[in-house]
Protein backbone atom coordinates (compact mmCIF):
# COMPACT_ATOMS: atom_id res chain seq x y z
CA UNK A 1 0.00 0.00 0.00
CA UNK A 2 1.44 3.39 -1.02
CA UNK A 3 2.53 5.57 1.90
CA UNK A 4 1.20 8.63 0.07
CA UNK A 5 -2.20 6.93 -0.22
CA UNK A 6 -2.17 6.10 3.52
CA UNK A 7 -1.24 9.69 4.32
CA UNK A 8 -3.98 11.09 2.10
CA UNK A 9 -6.62 8.81 3.61
CA UNK A 10 -5.41 9.67 7.11
CA UNK A 11 -5.64 13.44 6.57
CA UNK A 12 -9.04 13.07 4.90
CA UNK A 13 -10.25 11.07 7.92
CA UNK A 14 -8.81 13.71 10.26
CA UNK A 15 -10.64 16.45 8.38
CA UNK A 16 -13.91 14.51 8.65
CA UNK A 17 -13.41 13.97 12.41
CA UNK A 18 -12.72 17.68 12.95
CA UNK A 19 -15.78 18.68 10.94
CA UNK A 20 -17.80 16.28 13.14
CA UNK A 21 -16.59 18.33 16.14
CA UNK A 22 -14.54 15.45 17.58
CA UNK A 23 -12.10 17.04 20.09
CA UNK A 24 -9.04 18.27 18.20
CA UNK A 25 -6.43 16.51 20.33
CA UNK A 26 -8.28 13.17 20.27
CA UNK A 27 -8.82 13.23 16.50
CA UNK A 28 -5.19 14.11 15.73
CA UNK A 29 -3.78 11.61 18.20
CA UNK A 30 -5.94 8.76 16.90
CA UNK A 31 -5.12 9.39 13.22
CA UNK A 32 -1.41 9.97 13.91
CA UNK A 33 -0.95 6.92 16.16
CA UNK A 34 -2.84 4.55 13.84
CA UNK A 35 -1.08 5.99 10.78
CA UNK A 36 2.40 5.46 12.24
CA UNK A 37 1.32 1.97 13.33
CA UNK A 38 0.34 1.13 9.74
CA UNK A 39 3.45 2.65 8.16
CA UNK A 40 6.13 1.82 10.73
CA UNK A 41 4.73 -0.66 13.24
CA UNK A 42 3.17 -0.57 16.69
CA UNK A 43 6.50 -0.35 18.50
CA UNK A 44 7.43 2.81 16.58
CA UNK A 45 4.06 4.40 17.39
CA UNK A 46 4.23 3.68 21.13
CA UNK A 47 7.90 4.68 21.29
CA UNK A 48 7.17 8.00 19.59
CA UNK A 49 4.30 8.68 21.99
CA UNK A 50 6.47 8.23 25.06
CA UNK A 51 9.47 10.14 23.69
CA UNK A 52 7.51 13.10 22.35
CA UNK A 53 5.40 13.40 25.50
CA UNK A 54 8.57 13.58 27.59
CA UNK A 55 10.20 16.04 25.16
CA UNK A 56 7.20 18.36 25.35
CA UNK A 57 6.97 18.09 29.13
CA UNK A 58 10.63 19.08 29.44
CA UNK A 59 10.44 21.99 26.96
CA UNK A 60 10.95 25.07 29.12
CA UNK A 61 9.71 27.41 26.36
CA UNK A 62 6.18 26.10 26.82
CA UNK A 63 6.03 27.72 30.25
CA UNK A 64 5.04 30.91 28.41
CA UNK A 65 1.62 29.39 27.69
CA UNK A 66 0.31 28.98 31.27
CA UNK A 67 2.02 32.15 32.50
CA UNK A 68 0.58 34.44 29.82
CA UNK A 69 -2.84 32.78 30.18
CA UNK A 70 -2.66 33.30 33.95
CA UNK A 71 -1.70 36.93 33.41
CA UNK A 72 -4.76 37.51 31.23
CA UNK A 73 -7.11 35.62 33.54
CA UNK A 74 -5.99 37.55 36.61
CA UNK A 75 -6.24 40.87 34.73
CA UNK A 76 -9.78 39.99 33.64
CA UNK A 77 -10.92 38.69 37.03
CA UNK A 78 -9.63 41.72 38.94
CA UNK A 79 -11.17 44.27 36.57
CA UNK A 80 -7.84 45.50 35.18
CA UNK A 81 -8.97 44.82 31.62
CA UNK A 82 -12.03 47.02 32.20
CA UNK A 83 -9.71 49.96 32.92
CA UNK A 84 -8.22 49.71 29.43
CA UNK A 85 -11.70 50.08 27.98
CA UNK A 86 -12.54 52.91 30.40
CA UNK A 87 -9.48 54.90 29.32
CA UNK A 88 -10.36 54.57 25.64
CA UNK A 89 -14.04 55.24 26.44
CA UNK A 90 -13.20 58.51 28.22
CA UNK A 91 -10.89 59.64 25.43
CA UNK A 92 -12.92 58.99 22.27
CA UNK A 93 -16.38 57.91 23.47
CA UNK A 94 -17.94 61.28 22.59
CA UNK A 95 -17.34 60.98 18.82
CA UNK A 96 -19.59 59.03 16.44
CA UNK A 97 -18.78 55.36 16.81
CA UNK A 98 -16.54 56.25 19.74
CA UNK A 99 -17.77 53.45 21.99
CA UNK A 100 -17.13 50.93 19.21
CA UNK A 101 -13.64 52.35 18.69
CA UNK A 102 -13.02 52.20 22.44
CA UNK A 103 -14.04 48.54 22.35
CA UNK A 104 -11.50 47.77 19.62
CA UNK A 105 -8.76 49.59 21.56
CA UNK A 106 -9.78 47.73 24.71
CA UNK A 107 -9.58 44.43 22.81
CA UNK A 108 -6.12 45.32 21.57
CA UNK A 109 -4.95 46.20 25.06
CA UNK A 110 -6.40 43.05 26.58
CA UNK A 111 -4.86 41.00 23.75
CA UNK A 112 -1.45 42.27 24.84
CA UNK A 113 -2.15 40.70 28.24
CA UNK A 114 -3.90 37.43 27.48
CA UNK A 115 -2.87 36.32 23.98
CA UNK A 116 -6.31 34.77 23.57
CA UNK A 117 -8.91 35.81 21.01
CA UNK A 118 -11.75 34.00 22.75
CA UNK A 119 -10.88 35.60 26.10
CA UNK A 120 -10.67 39.05 24.48
CA UNK A 121 -14.08 38.68 22.80
CA UNK A 122 -15.72 37.32 25.96
CA UNK A 123 -14.22 39.93 28.31
CA UNK A 124 -14.90 42.93 26.07
CA UNK A 125 -18.33 41.57 25.19
CA UNK A 126 -19.34 41.61 28.83
CA UNK A 127 -17.82 45.06 29.31
CA UNK A 128 -18.76 46.97 26.16
CA UNK A 129 -22.00 45.55 24.75
CA UNK A 130 -24.14 46.92 27.58
CA UNK A 131 -22.66 50.40 27.10
CA UNK A 132 -23.25 50.39 23.36
CA UNK A 133 -26.81 49.16 23.90
CA UNK A 134 -27.35 51.98 26.39
CA UNK A 135 -26.48 54.55 23.72
CA UNK A 136 -28.62 52.87 21.01
CA UNK A 137 -25.80 51.47 18.88
CA UNK A 138 -26.81 49.21 16.03
CA UNK A 139 -26.66 45.60 17.33
CA UNK A 140 -24.88 44.60 14.11
CA UNK A 141 -22.13 47.15 14.70
CA UNK A 142 -21.75 46.52 18.43
CA UNK A 143 -21.59 42.72 18.18
CA UNK A 144 -19.48 42.84 15.02
CA UNK A 145 -16.96 45.11 16.73
CA UNK A 146 -16.60 42.80 19.73
CA UNK A 147 -16.26 39.65 17.60
CA UNK A 148 -13.73 41.24 15.25
CA UNK A 149 -11.84 43.10 17.96
CA UNK A 150 -11.42 39.88 19.89
CA UNK A 151 -9.43 38.39 17.01
CA UNK A 152 -6.58 40.78 17.85
CA UNK A 153 -5.75 38.40 20.70
CA UNK A 154 -4.09 35.90 18.39
CA UNK A 155 -1.92 38.46 16.54
CA UNK A 156 -0.83 41.07 19.09
CA UNK A 157 1.83 39.49 21.33
CA UNK A 158 1.85 37.55 23.54
CA UNK A 159 -0.04 35.23 21.21
CA UNK A 160 -0.82 31.58 21.85
CA UNK A 161 -1.03 31.15 18.06
CA UNK A 162 2.56 32.33 17.66
CA UNK A 163 3.75 30.02 20.45
CA UNK A 164 2.13 27.00 18.79
CA UNK A 165 3.51 28.00 15.39
CA UNK A 166 6.99 28.45 16.87
CA UNK A 167 6.93 25.02 18.54
CA UNK A 168 5.65 23.26 15.41
CA UNK A 169 8.13 24.96 13.05
CA UNK A 170 11.10 25.38 15.43
CA UNK A 171 11.13 29.16 15.05
CA UNK A 172 11.95 31.81 17.67
CA UNK A 173 9.01 32.74 19.88
CA UNK A 174 10.56 36.13 20.61
CA UNK A 175 11.03 36.98 16.91
CA UNK A 176 7.45 35.94 16.15
CA UNK A 177 6.17 38.12 19.00
CA UNK A 178 8.07 41.10 17.61
CA UNK A 179 6.85 40.32 14.08
CA UNK A 180 3.24 40.55 15.27
CA UNK A 181 3.46 44.05 16.77
CA UNK A 182 3.28 46.26 13.65
CA UNK A 183 0.72 44.02 11.86
CA UNK A 184 -1.35 44.04 15.07
CA UNK A 185 -1.27 47.85 15.23
CA UNK A 186 -2.04 48.01 11.50
CA UNK A 187 -5.06 45.72 11.89
CA UNK A 188 -6.32 47.66 14.92
CA UNK A 189 -6.02 50.87 12.88
CA UNK A 190 -7.91 49.23 10.00
CA UNK A 191 -10.74 48.36 12.40
CA UNK A 192 -10.87 51.94 13.70
CA UNK A 193 -10.96 53.26 10.12
CA UNK A 194 -13.77 50.82 9.28
CA UNK A 195 -15.82 52.05 12.26
CA UNK A 196 -15.24 55.68 11.28
CA UNK A 197 -16.27 54.99 7.69
CA UNK A 198 -19.42 53.09 8.69
CA UNK A 199 -20.52 55.78 11.15
CA UNK A 200 -19.82 58.55 8.62
CA UNK A 201 -21.95 56.86 5.97
CA UNK A 202 -24.68 55.89 8.47
CA UNK A 203 -24.47 58.04 11.63
CA UNK A 204 -27.34 56.15 13.26
CA UNK A 205 -25.14 53.04 13.52
CA UNK A 206 -22.98 54.56 16.25
CA UNK A 207 -24.32 57.66 18.04
CA UNK A 208 -22.05 59.87 20.12
CA UNK A 209 -21.28 58.68 23.63
CA UNK A 210 -21.06 60.77 26.80
CA UNK A 211 -18.68 63.71 27.00
CA UNK A 212 -16.01 63.62 29.69
CA UNK A 213 -14.02 66.48 31.18
CA UNK A 214 -10.24 66.61 31.60
CA UNK A 215 -10.38 65.29 35.16
CA UNK A 216 -12.41 62.25 34.15
CA UNK A 217 -10.08 61.58 31.24
CA UNK A 218 -7.05 61.83 33.51
CA UNK A 219 -8.58 59.53 36.13
CA UNK A 220 -9.45 56.93 33.50
CA UNK A 221 -5.98 57.07 31.97
CA UNK A 222 -4.27 56.74 35.35
CA UNK A 223 -6.35 53.63 36.01
CA UNK A 224 -4.95 52.04 32.86
CA UNK A 225 -1.32 53.01 33.50
CA UNK A 226 -0.39 49.86 35.50
CA UNK A 227 -1.64 47.56 32.74
CA UNK A 228 0.04 49.60 30.02
CA UNK A 229 3.25 49.52 32.03
CA UNK A 230 3.10 45.72 32.26
CA UNK A 231 2.65 45.47 28.48
CA UNK A 232 5.61 47.80 27.87
CA UNK A 233 7.82 45.93 30.37
CA UNK A 234 7.08 42.45 29.00
CA UNK A 235 7.14 43.21 25.27
CA UNK A 236 9.89 45.83 25.61
CA UNK A 237 11.93 43.39 27.69
CA UNK A 238 11.76 40.78 24.92
CA UNK A 239 12.67 43.34 22.24
CA UNK A 240 15.63 44.72 24.18
CA UNK A 241 16.94 41.28 25.06
CA UNK A 242 16.46 41.89 28.76
CA UNK A 243 13.99 38.99 29.01
CA UNK A 244 13.45 35.80 27.10
CA UNK A 245 9.77 35.18 26.26
CA UNK A 246 9.59 32.73 29.18
CA UNK A 247 11.08 35.26 31.60
CA UNK A 248 8.80 38.00 30.25
CA UNK A 249 5.77 35.77 30.87
CA UNK A 250 6.90 35.18 34.46
CA UNK A 251 7.53 38.89 35.06
CA UNK A 252 4.15 39.85 33.54
CA UNK A 253 2.21 37.30 35.57
CA UNK A 254 4.00 38.31 38.78
CA UNK A 255 3.31 42.03 38.19
CA UNK A 256 -0.39 41.47 37.50
CA UNK A 257 -0.72 39.38 40.65
CA UNK A 258 1.20 41.99 42.65
CA UNK A 259 -1.02 44.84 41.41
CA UNK A 260 -4.13 42.80 42.19
CA UNK A 261 -2.87 42.11 45.70
CA UNK A 262 -1.87 45.73 46.39
CA UNK A 263 -5.21 47.09 45.14
CA UNK A 264 -7.05 44.31 47.04
CA UNK A 265 -8.97 43.24 43.94
CA UNK A 266 -7.26 39.83 43.93
CA UNK A 267 -8.66 37.60 46.66
CA UNK A 268 -7.64 34.00 47.21
CA UNK A 269 -10.93 32.88 45.68
CA UNK A 270 -10.40 35.02 42.56
CA UNK A 271 -6.81 33.80 42.21
CA UNK A 272 -7.90 30.16 42.58
CA UNK A 273 -10.53 30.55 39.85
CA UNK A 274 -8.05 32.30 37.52
CA UNK A 275 -5.39 29.65 38.15
CA UNK A 276 -7.83 26.78 37.63
CA UNK A 277 -9.03 28.27 34.34
CA UNK A 278 -5.40 28.73 33.26
CA UNK A 279 -4.62 25.07 34.03
CA UNK A 280 -7.60 23.84 32.01
CA UNK A 281 -6.67 25.99 29.00
CA UNK A 282 -3.00 24.98 29.24
CA UNK A 283 -3.92 21.30 29.42
CA UNK A 284 -5.97 21.68 26.23
CA UNK A 285 -3.04 23.33 24.44
CA UNK A 286 -0.59 20.67 25.66
CA UNK A 287 -2.85 17.83 24.53
CA UNK A 288 -3.06 19.40 21.09
CA UNK A 289 0.74 19.72 20.96
CA UNK A 290 1.19 16.07 21.97
CA UNK A 291 -1.27 15.09 19.25
CA UNK A 292 0.60 17.33 16.79
CA UNK A 293 3.80 15.44 17.54
CA UNK A 294 1.98 12.26 16.54
CA UNK A 295 0.36 13.57 13.36
CA UNK A 296 3.49 15.34 12.08
CA UNK A 297 5.70 12.21 11.94
CA UNK A 298 2.85 10.31 10.31
CA UNK A 299 2.59 12.97 7.61
CA UNK A 300 6.37 12.92 7.15
CA UNK A 301 6.44 9.09 6.88
CA UNK A 302 3.70 9.25 4.25
CA UNK A 303 5.92 11.44 1.99
CA UNK A 304 2.84 13.58 1.39
CA UNK A 305 4.67 16.93 1.94
CA UNK A 306 7.21 15.98 -0.74
CA UNK A 307 4.40 15.19 -3.18
CA UNK A 308 2.58 18.44 -2.44
CA UNK A 309 5.84 20.36 -2.79
CA UNK A 310 6.54 18.69 -6.12
CA UNK A 311 3.02 19.54 -7.32
CA UNK A 312 3.21 23.20 -6.33
CA UNK A 313 6.67 23.60 -7.84
CA UNK A 314 5.47 21.92 -11.05
CA UNK A 315 2.61 24.41 -11.30
CA UNK A 316 5.32 27.08 -11.57
CA UNK A 317 3.40 29.84 -9.80
CA UNK A 318 6.62 31.16 -8.32
CA UNK A 319 7.11 31.99 -4.63
CA UNK A 320 4.55 34.81 -4.61
CA UNK A 321 1.86 32.87 -6.49
CA UNK A 322 2.38 29.77 -4.35
CA UNK A 323 2.11 31.88 -1.18
CA UNK A 324 -1.19 33.33 -2.40
CA UNK A 325 -2.51 29.81 -3.13
CA UNK A 326 -1.53 28.61 0.37
CA UNK A 327 -3.16 31.61 2.05
CA UNK A 328 -6.32 31.07 -0.02
CA UNK A 329 -6.44 27.47 1.24
CA UNK A 330 -6.15 28.76 4.81
CA UNK A 331 -9.03 31.18 4.25
CA UNK A 332 -11.25 28.36 2.99
CA UNK A 333 -10.27 25.99 5.82
CA UNK A 334 -10.91 28.78 8.32
CA UNK A 335 -14.60 28.61 7.48
CA UNK A 336 -14.77 25.09 8.90
CA UNK A 337 -11.85 24.37 11.24
CA UNK A 338 -10.66 25.75 14.57
CA UNK A 339 -7.39 27.71 14.36
CA UNK A 340 -5.03 25.40 16.25
CA UNK A 341 -6.39 22.41 14.35
CA UNK A 342 -5.60 24.21 11.09
CA UNK A 343 -2.02 24.86 12.20
CA UNK A 344 -1.36 21.27 13.19
CA UNK A 345 -3.07 19.87 10.11
CA UNK A 346 -1.43 22.09 7.50
CA UNK A 347 2.04 23.11 8.68
CA UNK A 348 3.63 19.67 8.11
CA UNK A 349 2.47 19.91 4.49
CA UNK A 350 3.07 23.56 3.67
CA UNK A 351 6.19 24.34 5.70
CA UNK A 352 8.58 22.30 3.49
CA UNK A 353 7.17 24.11 0.45
CA UNK A 354 7.62 27.51 2.12
CA UNK A 355 11.24 26.76 3.05
CA UNK A 356 12.03 25.32 -0.38
CA UNK A 357 10.74 28.49 -2.07
CA UNK A 358 12.82 30.71 0.22
CA UNK A 359 9.83 32.34 1.93
CA UNK A 360 10.78 33.77 5.32
CA UNK A 361 9.16 31.50 7.99
CA UNK A 362 8.65 34.43 10.39
CA UNK A 363 6.80 36.42 7.72
CA UNK A 364 4.82 33.33 6.77
CA UNK A 365 3.91 32.83 10.44
CA UNK A 366 2.40 36.31 10.67
CA UNK A 367 0.38 35.77 7.49
CA UNK A 368 -0.88 32.38 8.66
CA UNK A 369 -1.88 33.69 12.09
CA UNK A 370 -3.79 36.54 10.44
CA UNK A 371 -5.71 34.04 8.28
CA UNK A 372 -6.50 32.11 11.48
CA UNK A 373 -7.95 35.34 12.87
CA UNK A 374 -10.16 35.68 9.83
CA UNK A 375 -11.40 32.14 10.41
CA UNK A 376 -12.54 33.16 13.91
CA UNK A 377 -15.26 35.34 12.36
CA UNK A 378 -15.91 33.39 9.13
CA UNK A 379 -19.21 31.52 8.72
CA UNK A 380 -20.36 28.90 9.44
CA UNK A 381 -17.99 28.13 12.38
CA UNK A 382 -16.76 31.60 13.45
CA UNK A 383 -15.94 30.80 17.09
CA UNK A 384 -15.79 34.46 18.14
CA UNK A 385 -19.23 35.06 16.65
CA UNK A 386 -20.69 32.30 18.82
CA UNK A 387 -18.84 33.68 21.85
CA UNK A 388 -20.46 37.08 21.29
CA UNK A 389 -23.83 35.38 20.71
CA UNK A 390 -23.53 33.80 24.17
CA UNK A 391 -23.31 37.32 25.64
CA UNK A 392 -25.73 39.13 23.29
CA UNK A 393 -28.54 36.58 23.34
CA UNK A 394 -31.11 39.00 21.96
CA UNK A 395 -29.16 39.48 18.70
CA UNK A 396 -29.70 37.04 15.85
CA UNK A 397 -26.65 35.02 14.82
CA UNK A 398 -27.07 36.11 11.19
CA UNK A 399 -26.98 39.77 12.26
CA UNK A 400 -23.67 39.20 14.06
CA UNK A 401 -22.19 37.60 10.95
CA UNK A 402 -23.41 40.57 8.92
CA UNK A 403 -21.86 42.88 11.48
CA UNK A 404 -18.42 41.29 11.19
CA UNK A 405 -18.37 41.40 7.36
CA UNK A 406 -16.87 44.94 7.05
CA UNK A 407 -14.17 43.96 9.56
CA UNK A 408 -13.45 40.72 7.70
CA UNK A 409 -12.90 42.80 4.57
CA UNK A 410 -10.61 45.11 6.54
CA UNK A 411 -8.61 42.03 7.60
CA UNK A 412 -8.40 40.91 3.97
CA UNK A 413 -7.00 44.32 2.96
CA UNK A 414 -4.51 44.13 5.86
CA UNK A 415 -3.46 40.63 4.76
CA UNK A 416 -2.88 41.87 1.19
CA UNK A 417 -0.78 44.77 2.52
CA UNK A 418 1.34 42.42 4.66
CA UNK A 419 1.88 40.15 1.66
CA UNK A 420 2.89 43.10 -0.51
CA UNK A 421 5.18 44.68 2.11
CA UNK A 422 7.03 41.95 4.06
CA UNK A 423 9.06 44.55 5.99
CA UNK A 424 5.93 45.41 8.01
CA UNK A 425 6.36 42.01 9.66
CA UNK A 426 10.13 41.64 9.50
CA UNK A 427 11.47 45.08 10.46
CA UNK A 428 11.12 44.75 14.24
CA UNK A 429 12.54 41.20 14.41
CA UNK A 430 15.53 42.36 12.34
CA UNK A 431 16.18 45.12 14.88
CA UNK A 432 16.28 42.77 17.90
Amino acid sequence: MSSVFVGSVGLALLLVLLLMRIPVAFAMFAVGFIGIWILNGLQAATGLLSSETFALASNSELIVVPLFILMGNVASATGMSRKLYDAAYATIGQVRGGLASATVIGCGGFAALSGSSVASALTMGRTALAEMDRFAYSPRLSTGVVAAGGTLGILIPPSTGFVIYAILTEQSIGRLFMAGILPGILLLSAFLLTIALLCTLKPELGPRGPKTNAREKGRAFLGAVPILAIVVITIGGIYSGMFSPTEAAGVGAALVILIGAVTRTLTLRVFWDAARSSIVTTASVMLILIAAHMINPFVALSHLPAEVSRLLVALDFGPFGTLVVILAIYLVLGCFLEGLAMLVLTLPIFMPVVLQLGIDPIWFGVLVVLTLEMGLISPPVGINVFIVKSVARNVELLDIFRGVLPFWLAMLVTLALLVAVPSLSLWLPSMM
